[in-house]
């Protein structure tokens, strides 16, 4: 299997919805903010909705089941917030 660089340097172990961010904590300790208007649905999403995030892939993705939206945290570290 392959890997990108970033799929196994940046992992997250812990993520949450906060004050119209979502946060993420890597596993470096080191934190990630992004607003959800960002995404476009995360933007139309309840705070329930938002605060439902799973982490998948091992910590190197974001899961919000009432939304099916999947992020990858690469994505999100380049500056990738949506699929459009």
């Amino acid at each position: 299997m392959k890997y990108m660089v970033a799929e196994l340097l940046f992992k997250v172990t812990k993520a949450w919805y906060e004050n119209g961010l979502v946060c993420l904590l890597l596993s470096d300790r080191k934190e990630i903010r992004f607003p959800v208007d960002l995404n476009r649905k995360l933007r139309n999403a309840s705070i329930d909705q938002l605060k439902n995030v799973e982490i998948i892939c091992n910590g190197t993705g974001l899961h919000w089941p009432d939304l099916d939206e999947d992020l990858s945290v690469s994505g999100i570290i380049e500056g990738r917030f949506d699929t459009l």
